[in-house]
């Protein structure tokens, strides 16, 4: 048995694989697996993947499939034969092939060793997979080298000769190739812009942000997003020189360790907006901004309290309960009600007694109260919001 063979099986054995164990476990559920292979840099050449090595796949009835960093597939092709005869391994779209979860096989091995692997039927750790042969190379990111994931193909004992791993490297190399054009198409069209991106937010009384990109020669571009990219945009935006993966973490998610859940939303959230607009060490938002809540927080400071009332909306994505974004909306709607509450000005306590989120400010009413005076029409209607805001808290 080959040397890197051996080491696999040791390191299967350790991490508990037993080699009886039929299938694969599976890691990604269907709708994590539809959200982080879209998200995934190599959704940008799978097109590329499928028609030269999974084509060629499907006319010798094997397989062709493509995982992640971590040994997830993301796409498994063949013909439904030979699809049916890998499901009853577990050889299937979410499942894992990290060599500590599924024994000795090649995606598993070129993922550790950070190279072209092969495995032929008896040196598989598993007794289930002793029937297959399969060829792997792994897929780096042209800009960084760092290992995107693995394209394999897998089948019978024709899959075991030098050509197919040969014909592997070389289709991974092609990946790595169009990757590299791709990103050099939009470093030049970045650099034919007259300006940097320009980026407006809407956040103030909606529960999905709407971006609006415009790239400065006219043309625009509107996306209504997430709840969980709404918080993460709101976040950044407020934090011009950006945060770390473990400061954003923090701020979005009200639990620990969702690290590896909020880089699935960052790598999301970039393929959205694209990498000229989100920047990475430290995460931040590339371009200029203009954010209605921060433009609110201008008027604040600048003691405008007019202009801040006309321009607030309600509170900041008012449904979402991460940390950070909390914080920022407290802090931006109790700073508005202090000023309003002092102002002495009953036009403004008006409008924010006639607002959703003001109509039940018992202090706010007494203030409106003081300042209108005892000759005001608007006496009987404040009196009596008071009565009633009396009887509702005893």
């Amino acid at each position: 048995m080959r040397a890197e063979v051996v080491d696999s099986w040791h390191l299967s054995a350790a991490a508990g694989v037993s080699a009886d164990k039929v299938e694969a476990p599976i890691t990604l559920d269907e709708s994590e697996l539809r959200d982080h292979r879209a998200a995934h840099p190599l959704a940008r050449v799978f097109p590329l993947l499928d028609d030269v090595l999974g084509q060629a796949a499907r006319d010798c009835d094997a397989i062709m499939a493509v995982s992640d960093a971590e040994g997830q597939l993301l796409w498994v092709c063949g013909t439904p034969s030979s699809l049916r005869r890998a499901e009853a391994i577990g050889f299937v779209e979410g499942s894992n092939w990290d060599e500590r979860l599924a024994g000795t096989n090649a995606p598993g091995l070129a993922l550790r060793l950070d190279r072209p692997a092969q495995v032929r039927r008896a040196e598989h750790f598993r007794h289930s997979v002793q029937q297959w042969s399969c060829a792997a190379s792994p897929i780096h990111d042209p800009s960084s080298s760092n290992l995107l994931g693995v394209l394999d193909i897998t089948g019978n004992d024709d899959v075991a000769v030098p050509q197919t791993m040969a014909m592997v490297r070389a289709v991974a190399r092609m990946a790595e190739a169009e990757l590299a054009r791709e990103k050099l198409s939009r470093v030049d069209r970045a650099e034919s812009m007259p300006g940097a991106m320009h980026l407006v937010i809407e956040s103030l009384g909606r529960n999905e942000s709407l971006l609006t990109l415009d790239d400065g020669r006219g043309h625009r571009h509107e996306l209504r997003l997430s709840p969980r990219h709404s918080e993460i945009l709101l976040l950044l935006a407020s934090a011009p020189r950006g945060l770390s993966g473990d400061e954003l973490a923090v701020l979005v998610y009200e639990d620990d360790g969702a690290s590896s859940t909020l880089r699935a939303e960052l790598n999301r959230l970039r393929h959205l907006l694209g990498d000229d607009v989100l920047a990475s060490r430290p995460y931040r938002l590339a371009g200029s901004v203009n954010a209605d809540w921060l433009a609110l927080e201008a008027q604040l400071a600048a003691g405008d309290i007019r202009s801040a009332m006309r321009a607030y909306r309600g509170p900041i994505l008012p449904r979402s309960t991460a940390p950070g974004v909390v914080r920022l909306r407290e802090t931006l709607h109790m700073g508005l009600r202090e000023a309003v509450r002092t102002s002495r000005q009953p036009d403004l306590m008006s409008t924010w007694t006639r607002s959703s989120w003001g109509s039940e400010d018992y202090e706010i009413w007494l203030a409106q109260r003081a300042a209108v005076g005892s000759g005001s029409p608007m006496l009987a209607l404040i009196d009596g919001q008071l009565a009633r805001l009396d009887s509702d808290l005893a």
